[in-house]
Protein backbone atom coordinates (compact mmCIF):
# COMPACT_ATOMS: atom_id res chain seq x y z
CA UNK A 1 0.00 0.00 0.00
CA UNK A 2 2.98 2.66 0.53
CA UNK A 3 4.10 1.85 -2.60
CA UNK A 4 0.81 2.68 -4.63
CA UNK A 5 1.02 5.37 -2.27
CA UNK A 6 4.23 7.00 -3.10
CA UNK A 7 3.26 6.29 -7.02
CA UNK A 8 0.11 8.45 -6.43
CA UNK A 9 1.80 11.36 -4.68
CA UNK A 10 4.91 11.36 -7.51
CA UNK A 11 2.24 11.94 -10.06
CA UNK A 12 0.17 14.36 -8.44
CA UNK A 13 3.11 16.33 -7.90
CA UNK A 14 3.96 15.92 -11.46
CA UNK A 15 0.49 18.35 -11.96
CA UNK A 16 1.46 21.91 -12.71
CA UNK A 17 1.59 24.33 -9.39
CA UNK A 18 -1.08 27.11 -8.91
CA UNK A 19 2.23 29.15 -9.15
CA UNK A 20 3.36 27.88 -12.29
CA UNK A 21 -0.08 27.99 -13.89
CA UNK A 22 0.23 31.82 -13.39
CA UNK A 23 3.73 32.07 -14.68
CA UNK A 24 2.46 30.14 -18.13
CA UNK A 25 -0.42 32.75 -18.45
CA UNK A 26 1.24 35.96 -18.16
CA UNK A 27 3.98 34.11 -20.95
CA UNK A 28 1.27 33.10 -23.28
CA UNK A 29 -0.63 36.36 -22.74
CA UNK A 30 3.24 38.14 -23.52
CA UNK A 31 4.02 36.32 -26.56
CA UNK A 32 0.52 37.26 -28.14
CA UNK A 33 0.97 40.76 -27.38
CA UNK A 34 4.58 40.36 -29.12
CA UNK A 35 2.55 38.87 -31.95
CA UNK A 36 0.41 41.54 -32.23
CA UNK A 37 2.63 44.06 -31.98
CA UNK A 38 4.43 42.75 -35.41
CA UNK A 39 1.83 43.28 -37.06
CA UNK A 40 2.26 45.98 -40.36
CA UNK A 41 -0.07 48.03 -39.24
CA UNK A 42 0.99 47.98 -35.11
CA UNK A 43 4.12 50.07 -36.39
CA UNK A 44 4.10 53.72 -37.77
CA UNK A 45 4.95 54.20 -41.23
CA UNK A 46 8.71 54.83 -41.75
CA UNK A 47 9.23 52.85 -38.50
CA UNK A 48 10.68 49.39 -38.01
CA UNK A 49 10.08 46.53 -35.15
CA UNK A 50 12.38 43.79 -34.58
CA UNK A 51 10.59 40.51 -32.61
CA UNK A 52 12.89 41.31 -29.94
CA UNK A 53 11.54 45.04 -29.93
CA UNK A 54 8.17 43.83 -29.92
CA UNK A 55 8.94 41.04 -26.95
CA UNK A 56 10.40 43.90 -24.79
CA UNK A 57 7.48 46.36 -24.75
CA UNK A 58 4.99 43.53 -24.45
CA UNK A 59 7.08 41.86 -21.35
CA UNK A 60 7.38 45.35 -20.29
CA UNK A 61 3.48 46.44 -20.62
CA UNK A 62 2.27 43.05 -18.99
CA UNK A 63 4.86 43.33 -15.69
CA UNK A 64 3.41 46.76 -15.84
CA UNK A 65 7.08 48.02 -15.97
CA UNK A 66 7.46 51.06 -18.27
CA UNK A 67 11.07 50.23 -19.66
CA UNK A 68 10.78 51.47 -23.48
CA UNK A 69 13.16 50.62 -26.44
CA UNK A 70 10.51 52.45 -28.42
CA UNK A 71 9.13 55.68 -27.78
CA UNK A 72 4.74 55.06 -27.34
CA UNK A 73 3.34 57.41 -29.15
CA UNK A 74 6.34 57.67 -32.01
CA UNK A 75 6.58 54.64 -32.88
CA UNK A 76 2.88 52.38 -32.23
CA UNK A 77 -0.22 53.15 -34.36
CA UNK A 78 -3.54 53.94 -32.07
CA UNK A 79 -3.71 49.88 -32.65
CA UNK A 80 -0.54 49.14 -31.09
CA UNK A 81 -1.11 51.60 -28.38
CA UNK A 82 -4.27 50.27 -27.60
CA UNK A 83 -2.20 46.33 -27.90
CA UNK A 84 -0.06 48.07 -24.97
CA UNK A 85 -3.02 49.68 -22.95
CA UNK A 86 -5.03 46.28 -23.04
CA UNK A 87 -1.90 44.18 -21.80
CA UNK A 88 -1.32 47.15 -19.01
CA UNK A 89 -4.66 46.80 -18.14
CA UNK A 90 -4.43 42.87 -17.58
CA UNK A 91 -1.09 42.97 -15.74
CA UNK A 92 -2.32 45.19 -13.16
CA UNK A 93 -5.21 43.56 -12.51
CA UNK A 94 -4.25 40.13 -13.22
CA UNK A 95 -5.57 37.88 -15.64
CA UNK A 96 -6.97 35.74 -13.06
CA UNK A 97 -9.13 38.47 -11.63
CA UNK A 98 -10.32 39.74 -15.27
CA UNK A 99 -11.18 35.83 -15.76
CA UNK A 100 -13.23 34.84 -12.84
CA UNK A 101 -15.05 38.08 -13.32
CA UNK A 102 -15.88 37.49 -16.98
CA UNK A 103 -16.81 34.10 -15.30
CA UNK A 104 -18.90 35.50 -12.71
CA UNK A 105 -20.71 37.91 -15.23
CA UNK A 106 -21.87 34.90 -17.58
CA UNK A 107 -22.91 33.14 -14.19
CA UNK A 108 -20.27 30.31 -14.16
CA UNK A 109 -19.82 29.12 -10.68
CA UNK A 110 -16.16 29.35 -9.29
CA UNK A 111 -15.30 25.88 -7.73
CA UNK A 112 -12.37 25.11 -4.88
CA UNK A 113 -9.53 25.30 -7.54
CA UNK A 114 -10.55 28.08 -8.73
CA UNK A 115 -10.25 30.13 -5.39
CA UNK A 116 -7.49 28.53 -4.80
CA UNK A 117 -5.68 29.92 -8.13
CA UNK A 118 -7.21 33.48 -6.99
CA UNK A 119 -6.14 33.60 -3.59
CA UNK A 120 -2.55 32.81 -4.92
CA UNK A 121 -3.04 35.68 -7.59
CA UNK A 122 -3.72 38.10 -5.05
CA UNK A 123 -1.65 37.31 -2.42
CA UNK A 124 -4.43 37.12 -0.30
CA UNK A 125 -4.21 35.95 3.44
CA UNK A 126 -7.54 33.56 3.46
CA UNK A 127 -9.32 31.98 0.50
CA UNK A 128 -12.65 32.71 1.95
CA UNK A 129 -14.66 35.68 -0.08
CA UNK A 130 -12.19 35.76 -2.40
CA UNK A 131 -14.55 35.81 -5.42
CA UNK A 132 -16.31 38.51 -3.55
CA UNK A 133 -13.50 40.17 -3.50
CA UNK A 134 -12.86 39.57 -7.41
CA UNK A 135 -15.55 41.84 -7.81
CA UNK A 136 -14.61 44.75 -5.80
CA UNK A 137 -11.67 44.47 -7.57
CA UNK A 138 -13.31 45.32 -11.12
CA UNK A 139 -15.48 47.45 -9.99
CA UNK A 140 -13.10 49.72 -7.91
CA UNK A 141 -10.65 49.76 -10.52
CA UNK A 142 -12.98 50.99 -13.12
CA UNK A 143 -14.16 53.43 -10.57
CA UNK A 144 -10.81 54.99 -9.79
CA UNK A 145 -9.72 54.71 -13.26
CA UNK A 146 -12.57 56.57 -14.84
CA UNK A 147 -12.60 59.59 -12.51
CA UNK A 148 -8.81 59.79 -13.23
CA UNK A 149 -9.79 59.67 -17.04
CA UNK A 150 -12.22 62.53 -16.60
CA UNK A 151 -9.67 64.43 -14.43
CA UNK A 152 -7.09 63.92 -16.44
CA UNK A 153 -9.19 65.39 -19.81
CA UNK A 154 -9.73 68.42 -17.79
CA UNK A 155 -6.70 69.40 -18.52
CA UNK A 156 -5.90 67.23 -22.08
CA UNK A 157 -9.03 68.31 -23.79
CA UNK A 158 -8.60 72.10 -23.92
CA UNK A 159 -4.70 71.02 -25.48
CA UNK A 160 -5.51 68.73 -27.89
CA UNK A 161 -9.16 68.35 -28.59
CA UNK A 162 -11.91 66.35 -27.47
CA UNK A 163 -11.54 63.01 -28.62
CA UNK A 164 -7.48 63.06 -28.60
CA UNK A 165 -7.87 64.89 -25.11
CA UNK A 166 -10.53 61.85 -23.58
CA UNK A 167 -8.32 59.36 -24.69
CA UNK A 168 -4.78 60.52 -23.18
CA UNK A 169 -6.91 60.78 -19.96
CA UNK A 170 -7.93 56.90 -20.32
CA UNK A 171 -4.87 55.81 -21.22
CA UNK A 172 -2.80 57.79 -18.48
CA UNK A 173 -4.94 56.43 -15.63
CA UNK A 174 -5.22 52.96 -16.86
CA UNK A 175 -1.17 53.26 -16.78
CA UNK A 176 -0.71 55.69 -13.71
CA UNK A 177 -3.42 53.04 -11.70
CA UNK A 178 -1.43 49.83 -12.78
CA UNK A 179 1.68 51.92 -12.00
CA UNK A 180 2.71 50.91 -15.48
CA UNK A 181 4.59 54.17 -16.86
CA UNK A 182 3.59 54.00 -20.20
CA UNK A 183 3.08 56.84 -21.67
CA UNK A 184 1.50 59.54 -24.88
CA UNK A 185 3.83 62.71 -24.50
CA UNK A 186 5.97 61.81 -27.29
CA UNK A 187 4.05 64.13 -29.16
CA UNK A 188 5.79 66.98 -27.65
CA UNK A 189 9.34 64.99 -27.46
CA UNK A 190 9.88 61.64 -27.85
CA UNK A 191 11.06 59.82 -23.85
CA UNK A 192 10.02 63.35 -22.18
CA UNK A 193 6.66 61.71 -20.07
CA UNK A 194 5.12 64.02 -17.92
CA UNK A 195 8.27 66.84 -18.17
CA UNK A 196 5.94 69.43 -19.80
CA UNK A 197 3.69 68.75 -17.02
CA UNK A 198 5.78 68.72 -13.64
CA UNK A 199 4.19 71.91 -12.67
CA UNK A 200 0.48 71.25 -12.92
CA UNK A 201 -1.21 70.90 -10.16
CA UNK A 202 -3.93 68.73 -11.53
CA UNK A 203 -1.92 66.57 -13.20
CA UNK A 204 0.74 65.18 -10.44
CA UNK A 205 -2.22 65.11 -7.55
CA UNK A 206 -4.14 62.65 -10.10
CA UNK A 207 -1.28 60.86 -11.34
CA UNK A 208 0.05 60.59 -7.86
CA UNK A 209 -3.36 59.40 -6.42
CA UNK A 210 -3.54 57.05 -8.77
CA UNK A 211 -0.48 55.73 -8.28
CA UNK A 212 -0.60 55.17 -4.58
CA UNK A 213 -4.42 53.43 -4.27
CA UNK A 214 -3.11 51.21 -7.28
CA UNK A 215 0.14 50.58 -4.93
CA UNK A 216 -1.81 49.77 -1.45
CA UNK A 217 -3.31 47.11 -2.14
CA UNK A 218 -6.78 45.25 -3.15
CA UNK A 219 -6.55 43.73 0.51
CA UNK A 220 -6.46 47.23 2.04
CA UNK A 221 -9.13 48.56 -0.14
CA UNK A 222 -11.63 46.24 1.03
CA UNK A 223 -10.87 47.00 5.06
CA UNK A 224 -11.25 50.25 4.01
CA UNK A 225 -14.12 49.58 2.89
CA UNK A 226 -15.76 47.75 5.36
CA UNK A 227 -14.06 50.11 8.09
CA UNK A 228 -14.13 53.33 6.96
CA UNK A 229 -12.08 55.97 9.19
CA UNK A 230 -12.12 53.45 12.26
CA UNK A 231 -8.32 52.74 12.77
CA UNK A 232 -8.67 50.53 15.52
CA UNK A 233 -10.72 48.10 13.24
CA UNK A 234 -8.40 48.17 10.61
CA UNK A 235 -6.22 44.67 10.25
CA UNK A 236 -2.95 44.44 10.86
CA UNK A 237 -2.02 44.62 7.06
CA UNK A 238 -3.75 47.48 6.56
CA UNK A 239 -2.39 49.55 9.28
CA UNK A 240 1.48 48.75 8.20
CA UNK A 241 0.49 49.36 4.54
CA UNK A 242 -0.70 52.94 5.63
CA UNK A 243 1.68 53.64 8.09
CA UNK A 244 4.64 52.82 5.62
CA UNK A 245 3.08 54.12 2.57
CA UNK A 246 2.13 58.00 4.27
CA UNK A 247 6.04 57.63 5.80
CA UNK A 248 7.63 57.02 2.62
CA UNK A 249 5.74 59.48 0.95
CA UNK A 250 6.29 62.26 3.36
CA UNK A 251 9.83 61.32 3.98
CA UNK A 252 10.92 60.57 0.41
CA UNK A 253 9.44 64.17 -0.74
CA UNK A 254 11.64 66.08 2.07
CA UNK A 255 14.35 64.36 1.01
CA UNK A 256 14.52 64.94 -2.91
CA UNK A 257 14.00 68.48 -1.83
CA UNK A 258 16.98 68.73 0.56
CA UNK A 259 19.16 66.44 -2.51
CA UNK A 260 18.38 68.34 -5.67
CA UNK A 261 18.10 71.77 -3.58
CA UNK A 262 21.45 73.18 -5.43
CA UNK A 263 20.52 70.57 -8.46
CA UNK A 264 17.38 70.87 -10.50
CA UNK A 265 15.45 72.71 -7.70
CA UNK A 266 18.25 75.28 -7.88
CA UNK A 267 16.25 78.98 -8.31
CA UNK A 268 12.57 77.33 -8.62
CA UNK A 269 10.32 79.15 -6.70
CA UNK A 270 8.62 76.53 -4.12
CA UNK A 271 5.63 75.34 -5.28
CA UNK A 272 7.01 74.18 -8.00
CA UNK A 273 10.13 72.51 -6.23
CA UNK A 274 7.52 70.61 -4.35
CA UNK A 275 5.40 69.23 -7.11
CA UNK A 276 8.39 67.65 -8.35
CA UNK A 277 9.77 66.28 -5.61
CA UNK A 278 6.53 64.61 -4.56
CA UNK A 279 5.62 63.19 -7.88
CA UNK A 280 9.77 62.10 -7.55
CA UNK A 281 9.00 60.40 -4.67
CA UNK A 282 5.50 58.80 -5.52
CA UNK A 283 6.52 57.43 -9.50
CA UNK A 284 9.31 54.93 -8.34
CA UNK A 285 6.62 53.29 -6.26
CA UNK A 286 6.57 51.65 -8.97
CA UNK A 287 5.01 54.13 -11.88
CA UNK A 288 7.66 55.19 -13.94
CA UNK A 289 6.48 58.18 -15.05
CA UNK A 290 8.80 61.38 -14.34
CA UNK A 291 8.33 65.35 -14.34
CA UNK A 292 12.03 65.83 -14.21
CA UNK A 293 14.90 64.26 -16.12
CA UNK A 294 15.95 61.57 -14.47
CA UNK A 295 19.73 61.57 -16.17
CA UNK A 296 20.34 64.70 -14.31
CA UNK A 297 19.33 63.85 -10.75
CA UNK A 298 22.22 64.32 -8.35
CA UNK A 299 23.90 60.86 -7.18
CA UNK A 300 21.95 61.35 -3.99
CA UNK A 301 18.69 61.45 -5.17
CA UNK A 302 19.56 58.37 -7.59
CA UNK A 303 20.40 56.55 -4.80
CA UNK A 304 17.11 57.41 -3.32
CA UNK A 305 14.80 56.56 -5.77
CA UNK A 306 17.03 53.33 -6.01
CA UNK A 307 15.99 52.51 -2.91
CA UNK A 308 12.36 53.62 -3.46
CA UNK A 309 12.25 51.28 -6.17
CA UNK A 310 13.29 48.58 -4.68
CA UNK A 311 10.62 48.61 -1.68
CA UNK A 312 7.74 48.85 -4.62
CA UNK A 313 4.55 49.17 -3.52
CA UNK A 314 2.37 46.61 -0.97
CA UNK A 315 1.21 43.18 -1.53
CA UNK A 316 -1.55 42.04 -3.55
CA UNK A 317 -1.58 45.65 -5.82
CA UNK A 318 -0.89 47.03 -8.99
CA UNK A 319 2.81 47.79 -7.99
CA UNK A 320 6.26 45.35 -8.55
CA UNK A 321 8.97 45.59 -5.38
CA UNK A 322 9.86 43.42 -2.50
CA UNK A 323 6.76 45.49 -0.88
CA UNK A 324 6.44 47.86 1.80
CA UNK A 325 5.05 45.16 4.69
CA UNK A 326 8.10 43.07 3.67
CA UNK A 327 10.96 46.07 4.73
CA UNK A 328 8.58 47.23 7.45
CA UNK A 329 9.13 43.43 9.02
CA UNK A 330 12.82 43.61 8.14
CA UNK A 331 13.08 46.76 9.86
CA UNK A 332 10.92 45.25 13.14
CA UNK A 333 13.35 42.58 13.44
CA UNK A 334 16.78 44.71 12.93
CA UNK A 335 15.30 46.40 16.20
CA UNK A 336 13.74 43.41 18.03
CA UNK A 337 16.86 41.65 18.03
CA UNK A 338 19.17 44.87 18.70
CA UNK A 339 17.39 45.22 21.71
CA UNK A 340 17.46 41.80 22.74
CA UNK A 341 13.56 41.35 22.76
CA UNK A 342 12.08 37.68 21.63
CA UNK A 343 8.80 38.65 20.03
CA UNK A 344 8.59 41.02 17.20
CA UNK A 345 5.46 43.08 17.71
CA UNK A 346 4.11 46.12 16.26
CA UNK A 347 0.44 47.54 16.88
CA UNK A 348 -0.39 45.28 19.46
CA UNK A 349 0.25 42.38 17.68
CA UNK A 350 2.78 39.43 17.22
CA UNK A 351 4.19 38.47 14.13
CA UNK A 352 4.49 34.61 13.08
CA UNK A 353 8.44 33.59 12.70
CA UNK A 354 7.38 32.56 9.15
CA UNK A 355 6.64 36.05 8.19
CA UNK A 356 10.30 37.11 9.41
CA UNK A 357 12.19 34.27 7.52
CA UNK A 358 9.78 34.90 4.15
CA UNK A 359 10.45 38.69 4.12
CA UNK A 360 14.03 38.18 4.51
CA UNK A 361 14.35 35.48 1.53
CA UNK A 362 12.68 37.86 -0.67
CA UNK A 363 14.91 40.78 0.47
CA UNK A 364 18.29 38.99 -0.75
CA UNK A 365 16.63 36.53 -3.59
CA UNK A 366 15.37 40.20 -5.47
CA UNK A 367 18.41 41.98 -4.11
CA UNK A 368 21.20 39.12 -5.81
CA UNK A 369 19.16 38.20 -9.05
CA UNK A 370 19.63 42.50 -9.61
CA UNK A 371 23.19 41.92 -8.69
CA UNK A 372 23.76 39.24 -10.77
CA UNK A 373 22.19 41.34 -13.63
CA UNK A 374 23.99 44.04 -12.97
CA UNK A 375 27.29 41.94 -13.41
CA UNK A 376 25.65 40.46 -16.76
CA UNK A 377 24.82 43.97 -18.22
CA UNK A 378 28.73 45.53 -17.12
CA UNK A 379 30.46 42.51 -18.19
CA UNK A 380 28.27 42.74 -21.97
CA UNK A 381 28.36 46.32 -22.61
CA UNK A 382 30.86 49.21 -21.60
CA UNK A 383 28.02 51.33 -19.85
CA UNK A 384 27.93 53.95 -17.05
CA UNK A 385 27.80 52.02 -13.43
CA UNK A 386 25.61 54.14 -12.12
CA UNK A 387 23.32 53.91 -15.17
CA UNK A 388 22.99 50.08 -15.19
CA UNK A 389 22.46 49.81 -11.52
CA UNK A 390 19.30 52.42 -11.88
CA UNK A 391 18.41 50.37 -14.93
CA UNK A 392 18.53 46.40 -12.58
CA UNK A 393 16.40 47.91 -9.68
CA UNK A 394 14.24 49.84 -12.08
CA UNK A 395 13.24 46.22 -13.92
CA UNK A 396 13.04 44.04 -10.79
CA UNK A 397 10.75 46.45 -9.39
CA UNK A 398 8.82 46.67 -12.23
CA UNK A 399 9.22 50.66 -11.79
CA UNK A 400 10.01 51.80 -15.46
CA UNK A 401 12.71 54.86 -14.48
CA UNK A 402 15.64 54.83 -17.09
CA UNK A 403 18.31 57.19 -17.15
CA UNK A 404 18.08 56.53 -20.86
CA UNK A 405 20.67 53.44 -21.52
CA UNK A 406 17.30 50.78 -21.86
CA UNK A 407 17.75 51.70 -25.84
CA UNK A 408 21.14 51.09 -25.91
CA UNK A 409 21.07 47.43 -24.47
CA UNK A 410 22.14 44.36 -26.74
CA UNK A 411 20.09 41.63 -27.60
CA UNK A 412 21.79 39.87 -24.43
CA UNK A 413 21.26 43.12 -21.80
CA UNK A 414 17.82 42.97 -22.93
CA UNK A 415 17.00 39.32 -22.64
CA UNK A 416 18.16 40.07 -18.46
CA UNK A 417 16.15 43.18 -18.14
CA UNK A 418 12.94 41.10 -19.71
CA UNK A 419 13.98 37.98 -17.44
CA UNK A 420 14.16 41.02 -14.45
CA UNK A 421 11.06 42.11 -15.31
CA UNK A 422 9.00 39.44 -15.45
CA UNK A 423 10.27 38.07 -12.03
CA UNK A 424 9.61 41.13 -10.46
CA UNK A 425 5.83 41.01 -11.33
CA UNK A 426 4.99 36.99 -10.87
CA UNK A 427 7.36 37.15 -7.55
CA UNK A 428 11.27 36.31 -7.38
CA UNK A 429 10.21 34.06 -4.19
CA UNK A 430 7.36 31.96 -6.23
CA UNK A 431 8.94 31.77 -9.17
CA UNK A 432 11.92 30.22 -6.80
CA UNK A 433 9.15 28.21 -5.31
CA UNK A 434 7.30 26.93 -8.05
CA UNK A 435 10.54 24.40 -9.35
CA UNK A 436 11.18 22.96 -5.65
CA UNK A 437 8.82 19.88 -4.45
CA UNK A 438 6.83 20.16 -1.35
CA UNK A 439 8.98 19.46 1.97
CA UNK A 440 8.09 16.39 3.89
CA UNK A 441 9.50 16.23 7.50
CA UNK A 442 13.02 14.98 7.90
CA UNK A 443 13.51 11.47 9.85
CA UNK A 444 16.94 12.18 11.08
CA UNK A 445 17.39 15.65 13.84
CA UNK A 446 20.61 17.12 13.26
CA UNK A 447 22.99 17.94 16.47
CA UNK A 448 22.59 21.63 16.27
CA UNK A 449 25.68 23.75 16.21
CA UNK A 450 26.96 27.74 16.53
CA UNK A 451 29.24 29.74 14.18
CA UNK A 452 30.24 33.26 14.41
CA UNK A 453 28.32 35.49 12.64
CA UNK A 454 28.82 39.35 12.27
Amino acid sequence: MSFIRDKFDSLRDLRPSRTRLIMGGFLIIILAGACLLMLPFATKAGQHTTFLGALFTTVSSTCVTGLIVYDTWTHWTLFGQLVILTLIQIGGLGFITIGTFAMVLLGKRIGLAGRELIHESLNTLQLRGSVHLVRRIVCGTLIFEGTGAVLLSIRFVPQMGFFKGVYYGIFHAVSAFCNAGFDLMGYREPYSSFCAYAGDPLVNLVLCALILIGGIGFIVWEDLLENRWHWKKYSLQTKIVLTATAVLTVVGTGLFLLSERNGLFAGMRAGDRFWRALFSCVTPRTAGFNTIDTASLTNGSKILTMCLMFIGGSPGSTAGGIKTTTIVVILLYIRAYVRHNQDLTVFGRRLNPDTIKRASVVVFINYFLALGAILILLIGQNLPLADVLFEAFSAIGTVGMSTGVTRELNTLSRIVIMILMFLGRVGSLSFAMSFTEKRRPGKILYPEADIIVG
